[in-house]
């Protein structure tokens, strides 16, 4: 469950940040437009350097590959430099890469160019989150939101730089994310302090390691058949429209609107209502029929299927991005990085077939394979459902059940009341209370934060025990932990398995960012089970 934030102006608490955290969030947006920076100017490229469209396409690969082999590296540089030391050696690396990307005279040169910024771009993006989360005020749901922000925010403008600065040259896009990058290093250096080093150093082969755990491997290899398609559309699409720099920038924008909007908005609702497996099958089948409607439709199809395949794709990257951090028992950031390490390289595939692809036969031929790849990534994550644990597995569906009363608290001002009425109602039918606690993980973009620490969430338990247990009651607890989508099953779930009988919490929190995000914890709850549930309103101070 999350506790609501206090006070009546959550907006304004949340544009409340430290100056360092605005800097890193402002830099980290910067390095996220590298995504789509180059969709709007491919065209030019190629005919500037006088290269076919499969010659310049390895933009894409030369990036994603030193990215996807970054993925290794990563945490044993962070964990060694700091945090604050590897943003501004990834910040420097993006600004001085990008810088000569735009004096590139050769397509060769160009694509060795764009290798150095992925090498940069990894060290920057892999630890922005981390630092963002140690700085922001208002909790880890705030800092997770600015880093999400940053995320749709330099997806989606990326395009729109391109094609602004690509309309006078298509050498500007990357003078000018050199330049504003350079800004962001600035501000970095001088708004962020030091910050502590990890307690543990990483090695080199922990992901690696990682990738023996066959439902983390089968999430990594169907990750890499949907992402196949996704950098088929990223990397292709300019070639088959054919059209200027800001009409091609302007549909990608509309791509990355929608990426982030469901990435961030939707995908959490439907994952609270149906399983990963489930969802992703029909996301992905979704995806593949929209692949062929682009292979057969014409230029109106194409553009119509960008923009909506954002919409897909935003869902399809959270439900990859939670299975691959949650079915095994690795680390979170070793299980990302050994994840991204099979997945990138599509990236690396992709953006060079695609396009060759087309050469040899035809721009149809194109969007099939992709159509097909797509279809291949459920089948693998079907294949070996059976190591996927929970993921593979439908909802629990709530039964009938006797005695338990539950008291799910969040650490909000309504938990003394929530425990008041629990302790009533046990006393009322001679049950016991158990109180039950949801310590939520927030996942997005590779990467996932807790929002409270483990041994916080424990003694938030144990004190509620202690007062029940003062009160005459008959009392004990337990601290769940669950994705924040999925939070409000894994308190059902564990109701059902307690036989309880009750279930009493607290009402929606006026204000709070995690019901804006996720859906209220109560009208979830109050939807998804069959028992009797008690909701128990905020004190009067709380709702003022």
């Amino acid at each position: 469950m999350h506790a609501p934030s206090a006070g009546a102006a959550p907006a304004a608490r949340f544009f409340s940040q430290p100056k360092a955290v605005w800097a890193t969030a402002f830099a980290a947006t910067i390095g996220f437009t590298s995504i789509g920076l180059v969709d709007p100017i491919l065209v030019s490229i190629a005919s500037g350097l006088h290269a076919r469209p499969s010659q310049v396409s390895l933009l894409f690969t030369s990036y994603f590959a030193v990215t996807a082999l970054m993925m290794l590296v990563t945490g044993y540089v962070s964990s060694r430099l700091g945090g604050r030391g590897t943003l501004l050696l990834g910040a420097a690396l993006i600004a001085g890469f990008a810088a000569l990307s735009g004096t590139a005279t050769s397509v060769a040169g160009l694509v060795a160019y764009r290798a150095g910024w992925g090498l940069g771009n990894a060290l920057f993006v892999a630890t922005a989150l981390s630092v963002i989360v140690r700085a922001a005020r208002g909790g880890t749901m705030t800092a997770i939101l600015l880093y999400e922000a940053a995320l749709g925010l330099g997806i989606s403008i990326g395009p729109l730089i391109g094609a602004a600065l690509g309309g006078i040259s298509w050498r500007y896009p990357f003078y000018g994310t050199a330049v504003l990058m350079v800004i962001g290093f600035v501000a970095v250096a001088v708004f962020l302090p030091e910050q502590p080093k990890a307690p543990e150093k990483s090695r080199l082969v922990d992901p690696l390691k990682a990738l023996a755990h066959r439902g983390l491997a089968a999430t990594a290899v169907s990750a890499f058949f949907y992402n196949y398609a996704f950098f088929t559309v990223l990397a292709f699409v300019p070639f088959a429209l054919n059209l200027s720099a800001h009409a091609v920038g302007l549909i990608f924008f509309g791509w990355g609107v929608l990426l982030a909007l469901f990435s961030v908005l939707v995908a959490p609702r439907l994952q609270a209502r149906f399983s990963s497996l489930g969802l992703a099958s029909v996301t992905l089948a979704l995806l593949a029929l929209l692949l062929v409607a682009m292979a057969f439709g014409g230029r109106p199809a194409v553009v119509v299927g960008v923009v909506v395949a954002g919409a897909l794709m935003g869902i399809a990257n959270t439900i990859y991005t939670e299975m691959a951090l949650e079915v095994s028992q690795a680390q979170r950031p070793v299980a990302s990085a050994a994840y991204n390490f099979v997945r990138w390289f599509a990236g690396v595939i992709a953006p060079y077939t695609a396009p060759l692809l087309a050469e040899q036969f035809n721009t149809s031929v194109t969007f099939l394979v992709a159509a097909a790849a797509t279809l291949i990534a459920p089948l693998v994550l079907w294949r070996m459902r059976h190591h996927l644990g929970r993921f593979g597995q439908a909802p629990t569906q709530a039964v009938a059940a006797v005695r338990a009363v539950i008291a799910a608290i969040d650490g909000s001002a309504s938990d003394r009341a929530v425990l008041a009425r629990a302790h009533s109602l046990a006393a009322e039918s001679g049950a016991p209370v158990e109180v039950v606690h949801v310590r939520s993980i927030e996942v997005f973009a590779d990467q996932a934060a807790a929002e409270e620490s483990r041994a916080g969430g424990e003694a938030l338990v144990q004190e509620a025990v202690a007062s029940l247990r003062a009160a005459g009651g008959i009392a004990t607890g337990i601290c769940l932990e669950e994705i924040a989508a999925r939070a409000p099953l894994a308190l059902l779930r564990h109701a059902e398995a307690a036989g309880a009988g009750t279930i009493v919490l607290g009402t929606r929190h006026k204000g709070d960012i995690s019901d804006l995000v996720h859906g209220s914890f109560a009208d979830l709850i109050a939807r998804r089970t069959t028992l009797p549930v008690v909701l128990v309103p905020p004190p009067v101070t709380e709702a003022a």
